[in-house]
């Protein structure tokens, strides 16, 4: 992994459920929430787009997503192989997800991690980083 800023802090399941002792303590997804303009997730995988169209919030990230204050943008880049990506079963979470509001970021074709060339690989960051930008400044 890439040596990360000094000022980047880096969040893990980890810190979740231990940041929080008694009540009154700060909640870490509620407060990353109150914090975050905006929520990107790059990129969301098939698991975890069924987690979050079921309202499963078992990590820091699905309880981030579930917490969230739905009057702020979140977008989210799904990822995944083609066969996953046709499955009739990530059509209708992906449909959940745009119906509360989120905002898809289409996957794209090219080499997947697999090895197969098929459509389901994430936008290019360039524009991922472009939709937020659009979205910071409208």
């Amino acid at each position: 992994m890439a040596t990360l800023p000094s000022d980047v802090k880096l969040y893990r399941d980890q810190d979740e459920w231990e940041a929080w002792k008694k009540i009154s303590d700060p909640v870490l997804h509620i407060e990353l929430r109150r914090w975050a303009d905006v929520m990107v997730i790059a990129p969301l995988d098939a698991n975890t787009l069924g987690k979050i169209a079921s309202g499963i919030c078992d990590n820091l990230l699905t309880c981030v997503v579930r917490a969230w204050d739905m009057k702020r943008p979140l977008l989210f880049c799904p990822s995944m192989n083609t066969h996953m990506w046709e499955h009739p079963i990530t059509h209708r979470q992906v449909s959940e997800l745009t119906s509360l509001g989120y905002s898809e970021i289409p996957c794209v074709e090219k080499l997947l991690a697999c090895g197969d060339k098929g459509f389901g690989a994430m936008a290019e960051v360039r524009t991922i980083v472009d939709r937020v930008k659009d979205i910071c400044n409208g």
